[in-house]
Protein backbone atom coordinates (compact mmCIF):
# COMPACT_ATOMS: atom_id res chain seq x y z
CA UNK A 1 0.00 0.00 0.00
CA UNK A 2 0.95 3.94 -0.80
CA UNK A 3 1.84 5.41 2.45
CA UNK A 4 3.43 8.50 3.51
CA UNK A 5 6.46 8.27 5.84
CA UNK A 6 9.58 10.65 7.14
CA UNK A 7 12.77 9.53 5.79
CA UNK A 8 16.72 10.10 6.62
CA UNK A 9 18.66 9.43 3.21
CA UNK A 10 21.71 10.34 5.11
CA UNK A 11 23.92 10.75 8.24
CA UNK A 12 22.74 14.10 9.55
CA UNK A 13 19.73 15.23 7.09
CA UNK A 14 16.62 16.65 7.91
CA UNK A 15 14.02 14.45 7.61
CA UNK A 16 11.76 14.63 4.58
CA UNK A 17 8.33 13.42 4.22
CA UNK A 18 8.02 10.90 0.90
CA UNK A 19 5.60 8.70 -0.44
CA UNK A 20 6.44 4.89 0.31
CA UNK A 21 5.29 1.36 -0.39
CA UNK A 22 4.42 -0.85 2.69
CA UNK A 23 4.44 -4.14 2.67
CA UNK A 24 1.39 -6.42 3.80
CA UNK A 25 1.93 -7.83 7.27
CA UNK A 26 3.12 -11.35 7.71
CA UNK A 27 1.50 -13.88 9.73
CA UNK A 28 2.97 -12.33 13.22
CA UNK A 29 2.58 -8.65 12.95
CA UNK A 30 0.11 -5.93 12.88
CA UNK A 31 -0.87 -3.09 10.24
CA UNK A 32 -1.44 -0.19 12.16
CA UNK A 33 -3.34 3.43 10.96
CA UNK A 34 -0.67 5.54 12.80
CA UNK A 35 -2.09 8.83 14.74
CA UNK A 36 0.82 10.08 16.04
CA UNK A 37 3.97 9.10 17.44
CA UNK A 38 6.26 11.08 20.11
CA UNK A 39 9.73 12.90 19.15
CA UNK A 40 12.22 11.19 20.81
CA UNK A 41 16.36 11.58 21.20
CA UNK A 42 16.69 8.45 19.85
CA UNK A 43 15.53 9.21 16.89
CA UNK A 44 17.80 12.40 16.63
CA UNK A 45 20.30 9.52 16.80
CA UNK A 46 19.27 7.53 14.21
CA UNK A 47 19.04 10.57 12.17
CA UNK A 48 22.48 11.77 13.02
CA UNK A 49 24.56 8.66 14.22
CA UNK A 50 24.02 6.13 11.38
CA UNK A 51 22.89 3.79 13.95
CA UNK A 52 20.80 2.17 11.30
CA UNK A 53 21.02 1.66 7.35
CA UNK A 54 20.50 4.56 5.46
CA UNK A 55 17.83 5.58 4.26
CA UNK A 56 15.53 4.80 7.19
CA UNK A 57 12.25 5.71 8.09
CA UNK A 58 11.90 7.06 11.51
CA UNK A 59 9.72 7.21 14.33
CA UNK A 60 9.81 5.23 17.77
CA UNK A 61 6.90 6.01 19.76
CA UNK A 62 3.61 5.33 17.82
CA UNK A 63 0.06 5.49 18.55
CA UNK A 64 -2.83 4.56 16.66
CA UNK A 65 -5.68 1.79 15.66
CA UNK A 66 -5.35 -1.68 13.82
CA UNK A 67 -6.45 -1.84 10.73
CA UNK A 68 -5.25 -6.03 10.17
CA UNK A 69 -3.44 -8.40 11.70
CA UNK A 70 -1.34 -11.66 10.64
CA UNK A 71 -3.11 -14.87 10.48
CA UNK A 72 -1.13 -15.25 13.78
CA UNK A 73 -1.56 -12.83 15.74
CA UNK A 74 -3.66 -13.63 18.67
CA UNK A 75 -3.31 -10.52 21.32
CA UNK A 76 -5.04 -7.59 19.27
CA UNK A 77 -7.42 -7.29 16.20
CA UNK A 78 -8.92 -4.70 13.69
CA UNK A 79 -10.56 -1.58 15.32
CA UNK A 80 -8.19 -2.23 18.62
CA UNK A 81 -6.03 0.93 19.69
CA UNK A 82 -2.74 0.36 20.27
CA UNK A 83 0.91 1.63 21.53
CA UNK A 84 3.98 0.64 19.33
CA UNK A 85 6.79 -0.07 21.55
CA UNK A 86 10.51 -1.51 21.31
CA UNK A 87 10.71 -4.95 19.25
CA UNK A 88 11.94 -8.44 21.06
CA UNK A 89 11.94 -11.73 20.02
CA UNK A 90 10.40 -12.82 23.14
CA UNK A 91 11.99 -16.41 23.03
CA UNK A 92 15.51 -15.61 24.20
CA UNK A 93 16.62 -16.57 28.08
CA UNK A 94 16.15 -12.65 29.14
CA UNK A 95 12.51 -12.30 27.22
CA UNK A 96 11.13 -15.66 28.67
CA UNK A 97 12.35 -14.29 32.79
CA UNK A 98 10.29 -11.06 31.79
CA UNK A 99 13.11 -8.96 30.88
CA UNK A 100 12.71 -8.11 26.80
CA UNK A 101 14.69 -4.60 27.00
CA UNK A 102 17.52 -6.64 27.74
CA UNK A 103 16.52 -9.08 24.95
CA UNK A 104 19.98 -11.05 23.19
CA UNK A 105 18.93 -9.27 19.41
CA UNK A 106 17.67 -6.23 20.98
CA UNK A 107 20.21 -4.70 18.72
CA UNK A 108 19.90 -6.15 15.13
CA UNK A 109 16.20 -5.99 15.74
CA UNK A 110 15.32 -2.00 16.50
CA UNK A 111 18.09 -0.86 14.65
CA UNK A 112 19.40 -3.21 11.93
CA UNK A 113 16.85 -2.23 9.45
CA UNK A 114 14.73 -5.46 8.87
CA UNK A 115 11.88 -7.08 10.12
CA UNK A 116 11.96 -9.98 12.21
CA UNK A 117 12.47 -12.59 8.94
CA UNK A 118 15.53 -10.18 7.58
CA UNK A 119 13.17 -8.93 5.20
CA UNK A 120 12.27 -5.13 4.54
CA UNK A 121 8.46 -4.05 4.86
CA UNK A 122 9.21 -0.35 3.52
CA UNK A 123 10.65 0.83 0.23
CA UNK A 124 10.68 3.62 -1.80
CA UNK A 125 8.58 4.24 -4.60
CA UNK A 126 11.69 3.27 -7.15
CA UNK A 127 11.29 -0.36 -5.43
CA UNK A 128 14.71 -0.28 -2.96
CA UNK A 129 14.55 -0.95 0.84
CA UNK A 130 14.22 1.69 3.42
CA UNK A 131 15.51 0.83 6.73
CA UNK A 132 12.77 0.22 9.68
CA UNK A 133 13.35 1.89 13.01
CA UNK A 134 12.88 0.13 16.18
CA UNK A 135 10.42 -2.27 14.49
CA UNK A 136 8.34 0.76 13.60
CA UNK A 137 8.96 3.57 11.93
CA UNK A 138 5.65 5.53 13.02
CA UNK A 139 6.78 8.51 11.31
CA UNK A 140 4.54 7.20 8.82
CA UNK A 141 0.59 7.06 8.31
CA UNK A 142 0.90 3.73 8.22
CA UNK A 143 3.37 0.92 10.17
CA UNK A 144 3.42 -2.91 10.02
CA UNK A 145 4.69 -3.98 12.90
CA UNK A 146 5.41 -7.71 15.12
CA UNK A 147 3.22 -8.45 17.65
CA UNK A 148 5.89 -8.06 20.40
CA UNK A 149 5.66 -4.30 19.29
CA UNK A 150 2.00 -3.58 20.15
CA UNK A 151 0.01 -3.05 23.62
CA UNK A 152 -3.17 -2.54 23.24
CA UNK A 153 -4.83 0.44 25.25
CA UNK A 154 -8.29 1.69 26.37
CA UNK A 155 -10.15 3.32 23.61
CA UNK A 156 -11.82 5.79 26.23
CA UNK A 157 -8.12 7.98 25.70
CA UNK A 158 -7.02 10.30 22.74
CA UNK A 159 -5.05 7.79 21.26
CA UNK A 160 -2.61 10.91 19.98
CA UNK A 161 -1.77 11.63 23.61
CA UNK A 162 -0.19 7.67 24.25
CA UNK A 163 2.64 7.31 21.76
CA UNK A 164 5.69 8.44 24.52
CA UNK A 165 4.64 5.97 26.70
CA UNK A 166 6.09 3.44 24.26
CA UNK A 167 9.73 4.96 24.51
CA UNK A 168 10.43 7.93 26.61
CA UNK A 169 8.02 7.81 29.39
CA UNK A 170 8.13 4.30 29.76
CA UNK A 171 12.17 4.41 30.42
CA UNK A 172 12.30 7.30 32.74
CA UNK A 173 8.84 6.08 35.02
CA UNK A 174 10.16 2.27 34.54
CA UNK A 175 13.56 2.83 35.84
CA UNK A 176 12.10 4.09 39.05
CA UNK A 177 9.12 1.27 39.66
CA UNK A 178 10.81 -1.70 37.96
CA UNK A 179 14.12 -1.64 38.33
CA UNK A 180 15.15 0.66 41.21
CA UNK A 181 11.93 0.01 43.49
CA UNK A 182 13.09 2.84 45.62
CA UNK A 183 12.03 2.43 49.39
CA UNK A 184 9.46 4.68 51.11
CA UNK A 185 11.01 7.97 52.37
CA UNK A 186 14.21 7.32 50.44
CA UNK A 187 15.85 10.05 48.41
CA UNK A 188 17.08 10.45 44.35
CA UNK A 189 18.46 12.95 42.06
CA UNK A 190 17.45 13.22 38.78
CA UNK A 191 19.86 15.27 35.93
CA UNK A 192 18.08 16.30 33.29
CA UNK A 193 14.44 17.21 33.31
CA UNK A 194 13.33 15.82 30.03
CA UNK A 195 10.56 13.32 29.31
CA UNK A 196 12.72 10.63 30.56
CA UNK A 197 13.65 12.70 33.69
CA UNK A 198 10.25 13.72 34.44
CA UNK A 199 8.99 10.30 33.84
CA UNK A 200 11.34 9.61 36.89
CA UNK A 201 10.53 11.84 38.75
CA UNK A 202 6.44 11.50 38.52
CA UNK A 203 7.00 7.92 39.09
CA UNK A 204 9.08 8.70 42.38
CA UNK A 205 6.69 10.59 43.68
CA UNK A 206 4.11 7.86 43.56
CA UNK A 207 6.46 6.06 45.58
CA UNK A 208 6.73 8.55 48.21
CA UNK A 209 10.30 9.61 48.78
CA UNK A 210 11.39 12.15 50.94
CA UNK A 211 13.97 13.80 48.73
CA UNK A 212 13.26 14.30 44.47
CA UNK A 213 15.86 16.66 43.08
CA UNK A 214 15.45 17.95 39.72
CA UNK A 215 18.77 19.16 38.34
CA UNK A 216 18.64 20.94 34.93
CA UNK A 217 20.20 24.00 33.52
CA UNK A 218 16.44 25.36 31.89
CA UNK A 219 14.17 27.18 34.60
CA UNK A 220 11.20 26.31 32.25
CA UNK A 221 11.56 22.62 33.22
CA UNK A 222 12.71 23.13 36.40
CA UNK A 223 9.15 24.83 36.62
CA UNK A 224 7.39 22.49 35.57
CA UNK A 225 9.38 19.59 37.71
CA UNK A 226 8.51 21.23 40.76
CA UNK A 227 4.53 21.29 39.23
CA UNK A 228 5.36 17.65 38.89
CA UNK A 229 6.37 16.52 42.47
CA UNK A 230 10.36 17.91 42.79
CA UNK A 231 10.59 18.68 46.31
CA UNK A 232 13.94 20.31 45.12
CA UNK A 233 14.86 21.87 42.22
CA UNK A 234 18.94 22.96 40.77
CA UNK A 235 19.78 25.04 38.33
CA UNK A 236 23.26 23.73 37.99
CA UNK A 237 24.63 26.71 36.04
CA UNK A 238 23.99 28.53 39.44
CA UNK A 239 23.98 26.63 42.36
CA UNK A 240 26.74 23.64 43.32
CA UNK A 241 24.72 20.35 42.52
CA UNK A 242 26.94 18.57 45.89
CA UNK A 243 26.81 20.82 48.10
CA UNK A 244 22.89 21.49 48.03
CA UNK A 245 22.43 17.27 48.19
CA UNK A 246 24.38 17.12 51.07
CA UNK A 247 22.27 20.16 52.75
CA UNK A 248 19.80 17.68 52.10
CA UNK A 249 21.12 14.42 53.00
CA UNK A 250 24.01 14.35 54.98
CA UNK A 251 24.97 10.77 54.28
CA UNK A 252 24.46 11.24 50.16
CA UNK A 253 21.67 10.73 48.26
CA UNK A 254 20.16 6.70 47.88
CA UNK A 255 19.70 6.85 44.24
CA UNK A 256 20.50 9.15 41.18
CA UNK A 257 19.62 8.73 37.24
CA UNK A 258 21.28 10.53 34.56
CA UNK A 259 19.31 11.12 31.58
CA UNK A 260 21.88 13.54 29.75
CA UNK A 261 24.89 11.57 28.52
CA UNK A 262 27.18 14.56 29.53
CA UNK A 263 30.54 12.55 31.02
CA UNK A 264 31.03 14.99 33.97
CA UNK A 265 26.84 15.23 34.91
CA UNK A 266 27.26 11.32 35.05
CA UNK A 267 30.52 12.01 37.18
CA UNK A 268 28.66 13.79 39.41
CA UNK A 269 25.64 11.74 39.25
CA UNK A 270 28.20 9.23 40.98
CA UNK A 271 29.91 11.41 43.34
CA UNK A 272 26.92 12.17 45.00
CA UNK A 273 25.63 9.35 46.17
CA UNK A 274 26.18 7.52 49.48
CA UNK A 275 27.94 4.37 49.96
CA UNK A 276 25.66 1.57 48.38
CA UNK A 277 23.82 4.04 46.55
CA UNK A 278 22.85 3.17 42.74
CA UNK A 279 23.17 5.13 39.71
CA UNK A 280 21.37 4.68 36.59
CA UNK A 281 22.63 5.87 33.30
CA UNK A 282 19.73 5.85 30.66
CA UNK A 283 21.28 8.97 28.13
CA UNK A 284 23.15 8.25 25.00
CA UNK A 285 26.78 8.46 26.36
CA UNK A 286 30.82 8.24 25.04
CA UNK A 287 33.81 7.38 27.53
CA UNK A 288 33.61 8.50 30.80
CA UNK A 289 36.61 7.80 32.95
CA UNK A 290 36.54 6.82 37.05
CA UNK A 291 39.07 5.79 39.73
CA UNK A 292 36.97 2.75 40.28
CA UNK A 293 38.72 2.44 43.48
CA UNK A 294 37.98 6.12 45.05
CA UNK A 295 34.68 6.70 43.22
CA UNK A 296 32.92 3.41 42.85
CA UNK A 297 34.70 0.10 44.50
CA UNK A 298 35.65 2.04 47.56
CA UNK A 299 31.97 2.89 48.38
CA UNK A 300 29.85 -0.13 47.12
CA UNK A 301 28.15 1.88 44.85
CA UNK A 302 26.99 0.40 41.75
CA UNK A 303 26.57 2.33 38.10
CA UNK A 304 24.04 0.50 35.58
CA UNK A 305 22.53 1.02 31.93
CA UNK A 306 18.74 0.15 32.13
CA UNK A 307 17.07 0.04 28.93
CA UNK A 308 13.35 0.55 28.74
CA UNK A 309 12.66 1.14 31.86
CA UNK A 310 13.29 -2.87 32.30
CA UNK A 311 9.62 -3.20 31.57
CA UNK A 312 7.11 -5.37 29.50
CA UNK A 313 5.32 -2.96 27.32
CA UNK A 314 2.19 -4.91 27.64
CA UNK A 315 2.01 -4.71 30.93
CA UNK A 316 3.55 -1.78 31.85
CA UNK A 317 2.19 0.60 29.18
CA UNK A 318 -1.68 -0.31 30.86
CA UNK A 319 -0.24 0.34 34.68
CA UNK A 320 0.63 3.76 33.16
CA UNK A 321 -2.27 5.04 31.93
CA UNK A 322 -4.15 3.99 34.98
CA UNK A 323 -2.11 6.33 37.14
CA UNK A 324 -2.34 8.82 34.26
CA UNK A 325 -6.60 8.62 34.58
CA UNK A 326 -5.94 8.55 38.76
CA UNK A 327 -4.15 11.61 37.89
CA UNK A 328 -0.77 10.14 39.66
CA UNK A 329 0.95 10.41 35.80
CA UNK A 330 -0.08 13.68 34.47
CA UNK A 331 2.56 13.03 31.49
CA UNK A 332 0.32 15.24 29.06
CA UNK A 333 1.46 18.76 30.83
CA UNK A 334 4.54 17.60 28.80
CA UNK A 335 3.21 17.23 24.85
CA UNK A 336 3.11 19.69 22.13
CA UNK A 337 1.45 18.25 19.24
CA UNK A 338 3.00 19.03 15.85
CA UNK A 339 1.64 18.32 12.32
CA UNK A 340 4.13 15.68 10.36
CA UNK A 341 5.22 18.61 7.81
CA UNK A 342 6.37 20.56 10.69
CA UNK A 343 8.59 17.55 11.91
CA UNK A 344 11.72 19.01 11.38
CA UNK A 345 10.80 22.15 13.99
CA UNK A 346 9.50 19.59 16.17
CA UNK A 347 13.34 17.75 16.49
CA UNK A 348 14.43 21.54 16.76
CA UNK A 349 12.43 22.31 19.73
CA UNK A 350 12.85 19.11 21.62
CA UNK A 351 16.70 19.95 20.84
CA UNK A 352 16.80 23.18 22.57
CA UNK A 353 14.53 22.53 25.65
CA UNK A 354 11.83 24.72 24.08
CA UNK A 355 9.54 21.38 24.67
CA UNK A 356 9.63 18.33 26.76
CA UNK A 357 8.04 16.23 24.49
CA UNK A 358 6.96 16.70 20.40
CA UNK A 359 4.45 14.62 19.60
CA UNK A 360 3.84 14.65 15.44
CA UNK A 361 0.32 14.00 14.75
CA UNK A 362 -0.37 11.98 11.55
CA UNK A 363 -3.85 11.23 11.45
CA UNK A 364 -6.13 14.44 13.33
Amino acid sequence: MRISTAVVNDQGKSLSIEKAELSAPMHNEVLVKVFASGVCHTDAAGRDLGMTPYPVALGHEGSGVVERVGDGVTTVKPGDHVVLSFSYCGHCENCLTGHPASCVHLNELNFGGRNFDGTHRIHSISGNDISTFFGQSSFSTYAVVDEHGVTKVPSTIDISLLGPLGCGFQTGAGTVLNYLKPKFGSSIIIFGTGAVGLSALMAAKIIGLDNIIAVDVHENRLKLAEELGATKTVNSNQENVAEVAKELTKSGIDYSIDTTGVPSVIKEAVNVLKPSGTCVLLGIAGDVTFNIQQEIMGESKQVVGVIEGDAVPQLFIPKLIRYYQKGLFPFDKLIKFYDLNDINQAFDDSKNGNVIKPVVRIFN
